[in-house]
């Protein structure tokens, strides 16, 4: 996933009332830009940290900058949790996750459960084409004729290699939880993936103190058949992209 034009570089003043964030660029113009990020941003939203912020064509936005992401420890991380749907979709195209290839058909924002729209919708048992060390080979999809994707975005690390998820209390991402539990239990497949922004992490785990109750429904649902897959990504300020699955540490 690229970035639709150059990002540009500058020191965060201010994240405040969840969505805004005051910024003095590297060119010394201070700007308020759009926060795309309802989570606690724990760590990544100290006044000083260096920061990259995108611009939108669009004359009518109210906020013509949007912040994407944060300088820490060397390293870049992603804050904007409207990409990893994109970053997903992008890798499915190009067959980048093989633990999800092999669907005929993706279809986005499909409705299940209560009141509830599926990131991805995988259907139909087509055959994928991998190559292996002895050539191109054929890989039939799973026994299920679909797949149920739900994606979560993760950039919190407080011990080094370890990434966790939520940085705040989630509510909406536990009731997902029950909801794949269901489509598991009427005989389809369900995924939980979680789009780890940041390339430094090598393990993943689920926030026990911050959210008890979504990180027993991980397990719940995890023993219930809902399968739960967490992948790093390459960072740069030109793009981010889907790079290596990291393991799951359960409790």
């Amino acid at each position: 996933m690229n970035f639709v034009s150059p990002l540009q570089r500058g020191i965060l003043l201010e994240r405040y009332k969840r969505f805004l964030a005051d910024i003095e660029l590297d060119d010394g113009r201070r700007i308020t830009a759009h926060c795309p990020n309802p989570g606690a941003m724990l760590g990544l939203n100290m006044p000083g940290l260096p920061v990259w912020v995108s611009l939108s064509p669009d004359p009518k936005r109210k906020l013509a900058h949007t912040l994407e992401l944060v300088e820490i420890d060397g390293g870049l991380v992603g804050v904007n949790t409207m990409h990893p749907n994109r970053i997903v979709a992008e890798a499915l195209a190009a067959g980048a996750i093989p633990e999800l290839s092999g669907y005929d058909l993706c279809r986005r924002e499909v409705k299940y459960g209560v009141a509830s729209r599926i990131d991805f919708l995988l259907e139909g048992a087509g055959t994928s084409h991998l190559t292996g060390a002895s050539g191109p080979t054929q890989a039939r999809t799973p026994p299920h004729q679909r797949a149920w994707l739900e994606v979560k975005n993760c950039h919190l690390m407080r011990q080094p290699g370890l990434a966790e998820f939520p940085d705040c209390v989630a509510a909406r991402s536990a009731k997902h939880l029950h909801e794949l539990e269901a489509m598991v239990a009427a005989g389809d497949r369900a995924v939980v993936l979680f789009v780890v922004q940041r390339s430094d992490c090598f393990a993943f785990s689920a926030c026990h103190d911050l959210d008890p109750k979504f990180a027993a429904g991980l397990e719940r649902a995890a023993d219930a058949g809902v399968e739960v897959m967490v992948f790093s990504c390459e960072m740069d300020v030109t793009g981010v992209r889907i790079a290596a699955p990291i393991p799951w540490t359960r409790s």
